[in-house]
């Protein structure tokens, strides 16, 4: 039998509540010892009472104490939660007495029984997981549709559609002479056709999910003197980046996050990017050009009073907005002429905060687009991607082959990679990887 757990699942410090929770089997035999009530605790029901020290009876706390009963409950277990003044002294001593009666739970070990004792999936587990850790509004939004099931659901229904098409390949297999209808391949065909369909636009549009569960990385590049850290600084309403007029002061990337607009953002200061001899700054440009490379959008930034080079490395205008900064020291019309680079630039003054309103009106529609959240579940995780690349092989495969038991064992292997992603085959490998991003009391 499972032993007993319990964890500290939230606190708010001295003059708040900490809510300690109790799982496994000796719950109701713990309460009897921890707490001067001794008739049953009633489930769902919420009773006033003192925990105690069971060997010197010494009250340490008045506490508010729910009890719920397994299989209605979090876990599946019995469970109790003790909602404890939130001082470091009685946490001290309530953990203290339970580490006599049971264990302190790993991280998200709690998460790990309901999914063992099928409260919840495994994409219903990660969607809790990054709950917990949503630091935006969307990305809470898309948590929670995870968390309730939303994507499960949608893999379910693929899940059943490969087990018809398979269904009827066995009929093939097992009853050759039977009278089979010859319509029943082209039936086939059209399920798994569907199927490809459908996971290839999930595949397609899934990076947009990933994003927003990990931030989308935006690099500031451009020549020394640029304005470059001035920004990251506005952007990021504080003092991230040494800002001088001394050109070569940023040496290496300077990365910060930020909830920009609503989306979870990574912008990252790079080292203004032209010819040098000092081997520290080249090492900076490197590592500029490096960062810039692997940025979901840049930040190209210039000194909209000086000469600009007449090429610049690794520019994509697809996802690029070119800006130009002092655009204070210019007349009206200078910075606003036609396109350069092909992209058309966005005048601005950091100093003055002339033209930043603007700009970030425009970068606001860039980054939706970038990381748009749609109404349709989607995967968030590379494990997910992982999953559904093996399956769409496995699928695209099945309509190549002629021999009906290769085809069948393709759709097999399909529906293993499905299963997968919720947790129903082979999942004992991924289970110490899934859980382990939670936090001690989930």
């Amino acid at each position: 039998m499972t032993d007993t757990i319990f964890a500290c699942a939230s606190g708010m410090g001295r003059s708040g509540v900490a809510v300690l929770r109790i799982s496994g089997p000796k719950v109701s035999k713990i309460l009897q010892e921890i707490t001067d009530k001794k008739k049953d605790f009633e489930p769902r029901r919420a009773y006033l009472c003192k925990v105690i020290d069971p060997v010197s009876r010494e009250t340490i706390d008045h506490a508010l104490v729910l009890y719920f009963e397994g299989p209605a409950s979090f876990t599946g277990e019995d469970v109790v939660e003790l909602h404890l003044h939130g001082s470091p002294a009685v946490l001290s001593k309530v953990t203290e007495v339970l580490l006599t009666l049971c264990r302190m739970a790993e991280p998200g070990e709690f998460t790990r029984r309901a999914f063992e004792n099928e409260k919840m999936d495994l994409t219903a587990a990660e969607g809790l997981a990054d709950l917990l850790a949503a630091e935006t509004d969307l990305q809470r939004q898309q948590a929670l549709r995870q968390m309730e099931g939303k994507f499960a659901e949608m893999l379910e229904a693929w899940r059943s559609l490969l087990m018809r098409a398979l269904a009827h390949l066995e009929a093939y297999i097992d009853f050759p002479d039977e009278d089979l209808p010859e319509s029943l391949d082209q039936e086939i065909n059209k399920y798994v056709k569907s199927l490809v369909t459908d996971i290839e636009q999930q595949l397609d549009h899934g990076q947009k999910s990933q994003l927003l569960r990990d931030g989308v990385f935006i690099s500031i590049v451009g020549p020394p003197n640029a304005g470059k850290s001035s920004l990251l600084n506005m952007l990021g309403k504080r003092d991230a980046a040494i800002v001088s007029d001394q050109a070569g002061t940023t040496r290496d990337v300077v990365e910060i996050k930020m909830d920009l607009f609503g989306y979870p953002v990574i912008l990252a200061d790079t080292a203004g990017i032209r010819q040098s001899d000092d081997n520290i700054e080249k090492e900076g440009i490197k590592r500029a050009i490096n960062t810039l490379q692997a940025s979901d959008l840049t930040l190209l930034m210039f000194d909209a009073s000086s000469s600009l080079p007449l090429d610049f490395p690794e520019i994509d205008p697809a996802r690029t907005l070119l800006i130009l900064n002092k655009a204070d020291m210019l007349s009206n019309n200078v910075a606003t002429g036609g396109k350069i680079y092909d992209m058309v630039p966005i005048p601005l003054s950091v100093k003055t905060g002339e033209g930043v309103e603007s700009f970030l009106s425009i970068l606001q529609e860039r980054v939706a687009e970038i990381c748009s959240l749609s109404a349709s579940p989607m995967m968030t995780r590379q494990r997910h991607r992982q999953c559904l690349e093996d399956c769409l092989r496995a699928l695209k495969s099945s309509l190549k082959v002629d021999l009906i038991e290769l085809r069948a064992e393709d759709l097999r292997y399909a529906m293993a990679a499905i299963g997968k992603m919720t947790g129903r085959v082979d999942v004992e490998d991924l289970l110490d990887v899934v859980f382990s991003d939670f936090c001690i009391g989930k």
